[in-house]
């Protein structure tokens, strides 16, 4: 019976000791969700940008942007892990394209009242294009 808890000890330690040396730090882990995030910004951009406007709804296009406004926030929540100039960039770029975001949201309600409504709110899809190539595509997630 010793032996036996002896052993079980013994296989729950190595267990233990494997399961810690493979963890991701707590930096490593940020910068997981910092990228997963990136890529979901990148979907609904994409999204908008191939939106016929003519048939867009306004609904269709608030969801998307909710859906970027949640993924900035998991990049918001997700800084604080970060270090260094890494930390930076993501902060900086973060800022920039919520900014950016926000543009584009009062473009599309102006766009809804004005008689050339359906071109302001094409060229306002297409600088969130811009704007993401600018400050999210540039964070490195090749690691």
């Amino acid at each position: 019976m010793i032996r036996k808890l002896a052993g079980v000890a013994l296989a729950l330690a190595l267990a233990l000791a494997v399961s810690a040396c493979g963890g991701k730090s707590a930096e490593d882990r940020a910068q997981t969700k910092v990228c997963s995030a990136r890529g979901d910004i990148k979907t609904q951009v994409d999204k908008l940008k191939s939106t016929n406007v003519s048939t867009a709804s306004l609904g269709g296009l608030q969801s998307s942007l909710q859906a970027i406004g949640d993924s900035l926030s998991q990049i918001a929540d997700a800084q604080k892990d970060l270090k260094g100039d890494r930390k930076q960039q993501v902060q900086t770029a973060g800022q920039t394209f919520k900014s950016d975001v926000a543009g584009v949201g009062r473009q599309l309600v102006a766009g809804l009242g004005a008689s050339d409504g359906k071109q302001q709110i094409k060229t306002a899809l297409q600088g969130l294009e811009s704007s993401y190539e600018k400050a999210l595509a540039p964070i490195d997630c090749s690691t």
